[in-house]
């Protein structure tokens, strides 16, 4: 008998808790359609994580904000009044996660696009080669290249994100 109280004893040690982390993440229009995000956590294949349950925090455009998960799936309580750049993060434990997203609003509702953060490197190399090869076109690059950072800029889109975004997709690229 008294081996089996010990037995009994010892079995919260043997047994562990399952650790609930947010590997990865995409954003998709809230399924009542009322102009705001969902957060949907993703397990390693790709589907949603139903598992994940509680609050999260993630930054999102610098703000820090708590999110209540329930089945995998959490609504930000800010409203979307118009297409806008978001950019997301999110840390555990073992590493960060941080994306970038364009909505773009209509009267159907919002559509979310990803933008990978070597996008921002890949495209102004591109014109910087193009105006290289062409010497005569230099200052319709930088025309360009002013126009394109100030639609950003009005869209909610600045510098900080733009490479926050570069360094996130350069750590998810490596690691």
């Amino acid at each position: 008998m008294k081996k089996f109280i010990f037995f009994l004893l010892l079995i919260p040690f043997w047994a562990s808790a399952q650790e609930q982390n947010i590997q990865d993440f995409v954003i998709k229009e809230n399924l009542s359609k009322n102009g705001k995000l969902a957060v949907v956590a993703l397990d390693s294949i790709g589907n949603t994580n139903e598992t994940i349950n509680g609050n999260y925090l993630f930054t999102i455009n610098g703000f820090s904000q708590a999110l209540q998960f329930h089945d995998g799936v959490a609504v930000p309580a800010q409203k979307i009044e118009s297409s806008t750049f978001v950019f997301f993060s999110h840390k555990n434990q073992e590493k960060s996660k941080g994306r970038l997203f364009y909505i773009y609003k209509t009267d159907n509702g919002l559509s979310p696009f990803a933008i990978s953060g070597l996008m921002f490197l890949i495209i102004p190399a591109i014109v910087l080669g193009i105006a290289y090869m062409f010497k005569k076109v230099i200052m319709t690059a930088i025309a360009l290249a002013i126009v394109f950072f100030i639609f950003n800029h009005s869209q909610g889109l600045d510098l900080s994100k733009i490479f926050e975004s570069i360094f996130s997709s350069l750590k998810n690229l490596i690691g």
